[in-house]
């Protein structure tokens, strides 16, 4: 029965997850700052190639996909400056709310006190938000010079 109580916890984390994630103000993000900017030893994104993230990337769930009240994680193709800024912000919100869920999943380990507890708790942090951590911090590097050119093409107009 225990077990059954930890994914309840973790699926009502997972919806309240969703909720302060549309909740948090766009305006506290900034992509450039601490701790969204990005860092040199990521080398633009090009670490991420290591774990092969181009391969892999696009087959995890997209809630934005799915709930129809997200931004949606893809680059507007012919879009604005503000609408990639948009997305921009949307990937620091994300890997926010990932980082949030892992300590917030720890109470699973107290509701079910068993060792295969530690493994639903890490198999779901390590399948369930790093991969996620991951792709937004891969992406941003993209996102940020598509912002630029798009940002320096408007102001020429």
């Amino acid at each position: 029965m225990h077990i059954l109580y930890a994914i309840l916890y973790l699926a009502v984390l997972g919806v309240l997850a969703h909720v302060l994630g549309q909740a948090l103000p766009r305006r506290w993000f900034d992509p450039a700052r601490f701790p969204w900017r990005l860092y040199g030893w990521e080398r633009g994104g090009a670490v991420y190639d290591a774990v092969k993230i181009r391969a892999w990337k696009d087959r995890v769930p997209d809630m934005s996909k799915i709930l129809g009240d997200m931004v949606k994680k893809q680059a507007p193709r012919h879009g604005s400056a503000a609408e990639t800024e948009a997305v921009l912000l949307e990937t620091c919100v994300a890997e926010c709310v990932h980082w949030a869920l892992m300590p917030l999943s720890l109470p699973i380990l107290w509701i079910w006190r068993s060792p295969w507890c530690i493994l639903l708790y890490f198999g779901y942090n390590l399948l369930g938000n790093l991969p996620f951590i991951l792709i937004q911090r891969y992406n941003r590097p993209r996102l940020l010079a598509l912002h630029r050119r798009l940002k320096r093409r408007e102001e020429r107009l």
